[in-house]
């Protein structure tokens, strides 16, 4: 679909003199680059852990990510240097049809964008994430673009760079995205701790079980779509290392029961106060 997009656009906007819609087509491109990355990267990260990587391979789901934001980035500073270019230089006004092509492109888009949305929340994924806001960074540069064309033609002679400065304006809200969508990838290589809510129900589950008599320490790091767990459970001093050993194996256990994203549980015994 990308693909049939760009293409259209290209054609479009080369015919149709439109240098909005050929830096809006050269985004789409962009977004066929991302799609793939974001596909390899969701099948590395679905590989089961091996003897190199033995927590799995789910580090290149947000390596995916950053590479989809990055690539936003690099098409917002590409789109606004050359809108820049062709702002000092006179050019002819954009055809009508253009336009007509710009309404169809944005009404695709978005339905790909809410599409791509709702399948991102029901995996948890970062890079299906950030490709949906892909498409809605070419629904802007398209509407942006749309808004140029509209005011050029009825601006008539005098308007003609109406198209390069909302093509500006609308690099200036992709790169926005992408640095927005980049800090959350970053966040998940650098093992950053995941929002407060996991944690506090990895702890509620873990206290939950008899014979536990506090949670002291619960570390949570995301590795893909799972969750790594390393916490500290204080149980009675008197416990037999047999016993104690049994209600960590039942935390771990009822942790990954309950909250299917974790993958690993490791729990350390502590002697209670």
């Amino acid at each position: 679909m990308n693909t049939i997009l760009a293409a259209g656009k290209m054609a479009a906007g080369l015919i149709g003199h439109s240098h909005a819609l050929v830096a809006d087509a050269v985004e789409s491109l962009a977004d066929i680059f991302s799609s793939i990355v974001v596909w390899r990267g969701l099948v590395v990260a679905s590989a089961p852990a091996d003897a190199e990587h033995p927590y799995g391979h789910g580090k290149a789901e947000p390596i995916a990510a950053a590479i989809v934001a990055t690539t936003l980035l690099l098409a917002a500073v590409g789109i606004a240097l050359q809108a820049g270019r062709e702002i000092l230089y006179p050019k002819s006004g954009p055809a009508a049809f253009t336009l007509l092509v710009l309404l169809g492109v944005i009404l695709i888009k978005e339905g790909l964008f809410r599409y791509v949305l709702r399948e991102a929340a029901t995996v948890g994924s970062s890079a299906v994430h950030t490709d949906a806001w892909h498409h809605r960074s070419d629904v802007i540069t398209s509407l942006a673009a749309a808004i140029g064309i509209s005011i050029a033609l009825l601006g008539g002679k005098g308007y003609e760079a109406a198209d390069d400065i909302a093509a500006i304006v609308a690099a200036g809200i992709i790169a926005w995205n992408g640095w927005r969508l980049l800090r959350p990838a970053l966040d998940e290589l650098m093992d950053t701790a995941p929002d407060y809510a996991v944690v506090d129900q990895i702890r509620k589950v873990a206290a939950s079980i008899p014979e536990v008599d506090r949670v002291e320490k619960c570390v949570v790091r995301k590795m893909g779509y799972h969750y790594f767990v390393d916490m500290h459970v204080e149980v009675a001093p008197e416990m037999t290392v047999q016993r104690a050993h049994e209600i960590a194996h039942l935390v771990k256990d009822t942790v990954r029961t309950q909250i299917p994203s974790v993958r690993d549980v490791l729990v350390h015994i502590e002697p209670g106060r």
